[in-house]
């Protein structure tokens, strides 16, 4: 009796797969966190160069960094499930 070896918990191709997916991902996950941080210290920046009383550009570039990053994950996957199919 063999085998196939999609069910063999042990694939190589399989495991190697699994570790590409959570390296693609995890790699996405850092990118987004670096767009929102870019984003939200340039804000708190340009707030104490120029002060005002919302500190509105921390408010809306971290906003922004947020929308483009959330953007970005979305092309990325649309990418990726291209890729696989």
């Amino acid at each position: 009796m063999s085998q196939s070896n999609h069910n063999n918990p042990h694939n190589p191709k399989e495991q190697k797969d699994k570790l590409n997916s959570y390296a693609r991902f995890s790699s996405i996950a850092i990118q987004m966190f670096a767009i929102i941080g870019i984003g939200t210290y340039l804000g708190v920046k340009l707030d104490e160069y120029y002060p005002n009383k919302h500190n509105l550009y921390t408010l809306v570039l971290s906003l922004l960094s947020v929308i483009l990053s959330i953007v970005f994950v979305i092309r990325r996957i649309i990418a990726a499930s291209k890729d696989n199919s």
